[in-house]
């Protein structure tokens, strides 16, 4: 049995705390690992790191005294998803610059099967965004407990952007690329900045991005008006990412490939999709995939604090913004981020797409993790990697989330 409502999962006698890293052990499921899919398997966890896996014919005898979380047999463990690009959820934002905020996004992401998250800023003045940076530093320094979402670091999205191609970004806080600002940034962020929206066309930009590859931090266009030169150009120095394809920059044109034509042409940039089929037409997911294949492509939500509340009024970057149904837009009908769950991503990319979920694990897990260069603790389901896992039912349904080997969400088997 699973049970939403008090954070604790009940099983015959005995009640498991949430928050709490022990030994668990799941038997005779299907096991998407690093090294395949495996039909009859097992894995066990022991504390905040995944102690064995594989098919049930290797389960080691230590397993036994593991407590083992039952359920029908064509349920499936993935490896937890990371999301990358994500601004707030369930009322909360990066922006509003609170430990609360955050803590309120940790607790909330596991009932879609995220497991870590870059906290993703918006273009605002110099003050609020080092207010913001400072908080994550803070709340990634302090001792936070297994069984939330983990704080990876910052995506840093602008203020470094084209006014062409701001969409929902402010654009009266848009500033040009500064080194010298982002040195100062990346301090007091305790160095915990890992990924930056830049247009590389700008003046200054190249510059930036060469200084971003040389410490370590991935260098994504985005929010630009940048053509087939001044991609490669940005390449050269340092580009790998690319920030929400298709949204908010310079779309394919059969004359001028643009940032998108850009992306599709290079296997060496990794596109981020938001896979909801109101950002990016179902077709052209289908076409995205059927070029970029499961090694470049990072699924993201781009979600903003409305998500997991009802309709109504909402901010973002101290803009309103009106959501109804699955959109969320500004007044003059601009998209403003998603209300977009993971797991819902997930879903609909296989459906658009005719993808399997061979391919889910890599642009949910893998890539992201590999992109990140935290794929030696994350990403995937390997002896000694950090026990982020997630179990789902026949429908490719969330039913279960470990973070870093403690039970985060469960949901009740109807």
């Amino acid at each position: 049995m699973f049970y939403t409502d008090d954070n604790v999962f009940k099983k015959g006698l005995l009640t498991v705390k949430t928050n709490q890293s022990q030994r668990f052990v799941f038997k005779h499921l299907h096991i998407y690992s690093e090294n395949g899919m495996i039909e009859d398997g097992f894995v066990l966890t022991d504390g905040e790191k995944i102690e064995a896996y594989g098919s049930m014919a290797d389960l080691p005898d230590s397993a036994h005294s593991a407590e083992p979380l039952t359920f029908p047999d064509t349920f499936k463990v993935l490896p937890g998803m990371i999301d990358v690009h994500i601004h707030g959820a369930n009322g909360a934002d990066v922006m509003d610059g609170t430990a609360e905020a955050l803590n309120t996004m940790a607790e909330a992401l596991p009932r879609e099967g995220t497991t870590s998250f870059l906290a993703t800023t918006m273009t605002q003045d110099a003050a609020t965004i080092e207010h913001a940076l400072a908080n994550v530093k803070h709340y990634m320094e302090a001792d936070i407990q297994s069984g939330t979402a983990e704080v990876l670091g910052v995506h840093l999205e602008g203020p470094f952007i084209s006014e062409k191609r701001c969409g929902a970004q402010p654009l009266d806080a848009i500033t040009p690329p500064d080194l010298s600002l982002f040195k100062k940034w990346q301090e007091l962020a305790g160095h915990h900045i890992k990924l930056v929206t830049i247009a590389p066309e700008l003046e200054g930009a190249l510059e930036l991005i060469s200084y971003l590859k040389e410490t370590g931090v991935v260098a994504s266009a985005g929010h630009s008006d940048a053509g087939l030169k001044e991609m490669e150009a940005g390449m050269k120095a340092g580009v790998s990412h690319v920030t929400h394809m298709f949204n908010g920059m310079r779309g394919l044109h059969h004359r001028e490939p643009g940032v998108a034509g850009s992306a599709l042409l290079h296997d060496e940039l990794t596109t981020e999709l938001i896979a909801d089929g109101i950002h990016v037409h179902p077709a052209v997911i289908k076409l995205t995939f059927q070029r970029k294949q499961k090694e470049g492509i990072i699924l993201i939500t781009d979600a903003m604090r409305a998500k997991c509340l009802k309709n109504g009024t909402y901010t973002l970057g101290g803009q309103e913004v009106f959501v109804n149904g699955e959109t969320a837009v500004l007044k003059d009908g601009t998209l403003a981020g998603s209300i977009l769950k993971m797991d819902q991503a997930a879903l609909n990319m296989m459906e658009f797409s005719d993808c399997s979920l061979e391919d889910i694990v890599y642009m949910t897990a893998v890539n992201p993790a590999k992109q990140l260069n935290v794929f030696d603790r994350k990403g995937s389901i390997q002896s000694g990697k950090d026990a982020d896992l997630i179990v789902l039912n026949e429908k490719n349904e969330v039913v279960m989330t470990l973070c870093r080997g403690a039970i985060a969400f469960s949901k009740r088997e109807v």
